[in-house]
């Protein structure tokens, strides 16, 4: 039946105008819950099913929108993403997500297809695009925009601060007595990845421990990268009780490279992620890390975009991740050797 019921019919059957049926379809109408409920009673008992692109042509709305994402594999990015499903849940609005893979040019050719597709407004995870060219698309729609900041937009700006989640780490880590702290950082084309970069650096100054350039390396936040760089450290003979990786995922691989040289965690070498992804409870030993909650930030992010379209003004501050604190930091050993033996 519900191939031939027409919002006319719903109209009819319920006494009022197809306007209005369209208005309370869509969550704009200003009609009384005795009318709502009639008209809600007769689309149940009808199984009538809107038009969606009907609505939208009618409406100009599209009640999509556009989520431009880094890397669909990513599961940093996926339970961002599981967030922002779940801050649209109820409402009239469905995700519409493609990637940009930290690629100034392919992240552009995402947001023109997003606009092509008439999404009512966009979500940006990351990324190294230019701020001109999102303040491009903030002047056509409402634009959230999630771990960066995007200059004359920030109350537009789902902010991380990088800064104080990385000195947590170096804070508990000198605590525990280690000096010589390596680091495994991000592309630095990322604005978090320089943000968390500096953190460690500063921190590393302001406790009294050494900061040494030779124990940095740098990946692209990928499980691949991090074993990479940890092999690198280890074959350089420095000398390291501590690696700190700027993500969870580089601090999986960093895992393994230890565990294939022999060394033990935390005992020969502590360390640290940062994200706090689900799978970090779960690693052996289960990982301290930074804790972002992102689901919530997917979920702030999505509730911004709906405040948005309903014409309010969101008032966003910078998000500071906590310390979560497991089985994979100790106390340095006392005389530590070349490579962390």
């Amino acid at each position: 039946m519900s191939a031939t019921v027409t919002l006319m019919h719903v109209a009819q059957e319920a006494g009022v105008s197809p306007s209005t049926v369209s208005r309370i379809l869509n969550g704009t109408a200003n009609v009384t819950p005795d009318k709502r409920e009639r008209v809600e009673a007769v689309i149940h008992r009808l199984n009538f099913t809107p038009n969606v692109q009907a609505q939208a042509l009618a409406n100009g709305r599209s009640f999509s929108v556009g989520v431009l994402t880094q890397k669909l594999s990513s599961a940093f990015y996926g339970e961002t993403l599981a967030g922002i499903e779940q801050g649209l849940d109820g409402s009239p609005y469905h995700p519409l997500v493609v990637s940009g893979h930290w690629r100034a040019k392919q992240e552009q050719q995402a947001l023109d297809l997003l606009i092509r597709r008439r999404v009512d407004a966009l979500i940006v995870l990351g990324g190294v695009i230019g701020d001109a060219a999102l303040q491009r698309v903030a002047a056509q729609m409402p634009l959230v925009a999630v771990g960066r900041e995007v200059s004359g937009l920030p109350e537009r700006c789902v902010l991380i601060d990088n800064h104080a989640g990385i000195r947590q780490v170096v804070l508990h880590l000198a605590g525990l007595g280690h000096r010589d702290i390596a680091y495994i950082g991000g592309d630095e084309c990322q604005q978090d990845a320089v943000e968390r970069r500096q953190g460690f650096e500063d921190s590393l100054r302001e406790m009294g421990l050494p900061f040494q350039p030779r124990l940095v390396m740098i990946g692209d936040y990928t499980e691949v990268s991090g074993e990479w760089a940890a092999a690198e450290l280890l074959a350089s003979g420095l000398p390291f009780t501590a690696l700190v990786c700027a993500n969870d995922q580089m601090a999986f691989g960093a895992r393994l490279s230890l565990y294939r040289r022999g060394l033990r965690v935390p005992e020969d070498i502590s360390l640290t992620g940062f994200d706090d992804l689900f799978n970090s409870r779960y690693t052996t030993p289960p990982l301290t890390t930074v804790h972002q909650a992102v689901n919530e930030l997917g979920q702030l992010a999505a509730e911004t975009v709906l405040r948005l379209l309903a014409g309010e003004q969101p008032h966003l501050s910078s998000y500071v991740p906590q310390l979560v604190i497991r089985e994979s930091t100790g106390p340095a050993p006392l005389s530590p050797t070349a490579g962390g033996h």
